[in-house]
């Protein structure tokens, strides 16, 4: 299941953002690549455990945690610090697979990979190319979204960011720990919730089909949760 889900940061947000990495001192992204990704990585990325980073992930988190679209598609019990990274023409990241586990740094805290995020931070009239690519069993998506919003899918999925062209892409990227680590499940559970919320806006919450369903919901996640 890939999920596009929009403005999670709003265009103050944005601008404040933007501001801060047009400043900012970038490495180059190979220093926190993995062995696969190492021959196939070309971006820059920001320090991750750098003040400014920080700051700028929990300005992120902080979006997250209202958006409800967010938490129903992924049923969070972790989420990995988000990062930043920036493409310049030329720049791109080939074929790859996420790594299956990421260790916070500077903590023991282990982040099992169940959903890859990224959120676009600039608009896609601003450079040329740099679309993400997330390869499925039969066919393939390019995705490039406005500022603001978010595409969320199986760190599974075989993806790319295919060669930015011209001007400069940025985005924040980051994983998910799920509560239901099975993605057909995780999926079920999805599609009953929005259809639950779009009951509720026919009915009270105490009608008897919106609480036998909101049962039935809770009663799959005890059942299929991890934790």
């Amino acid at each position: 299941m890939i999920i596009s889900i929009e403005n999670i940061l709003n265009q103050e947000q944005l601008v404040h953002i933007r501001s801060l990495l047009a400043e900012a001192d970038w490495q180059d992204g190979l220093l926190t690549a993995g062995q696969q990704a190492s021959s196939v990585k070309y971006n820059q990325q920001l320090p991750q455990t750098s003040e400014l980073n920080e700051y700028l992930g929990d300005q992120v988190l902080r979006g997250l945690s209202k958006h409800p679209m967010f938490i129903s598609a992924t049923l969070p019990l972790k989420i990995y610090p988000p990062m930043f990274n920036r493409y310049q023409t030329g720049n791109n990241y080939g074929l790859h697979v996420d790594n299956a586990m990421r260790v916070v740094p500077g903590t023991t805290v282990r982040v099992r990979t169940d959903l890859s995020a990224t959120l676009f931070l600039n608009e896609p009239n601003e450079y040329e190319g740099g679309e993400l690519r997330i390869e499925g069993q039969h066919d393939a998506r390019e995705i490039k979204l406005n500022a603001g919003d978010m595409i969320i899918y199986p760190s599974t999925q075989r993806h790319t960011v295919k060669p930015v062209i011209s001007g400069s892409r940025l985005a924040s990227f980051f994983w998910i720990q799920s509560m239901v680590r099975n993605h057909e499940q995780r999926e079920l559970l999805f599609n009953l919730d929005q259809s639950v919320q779009s009951l509720m806006t026919q009915h009270s919450q105490d009608h008897a089909d919106v609480l036998r369903l909101t049962g039935v919901y809770q009663n799959l996640i005890r059942q299929w949760s991890d934790t």
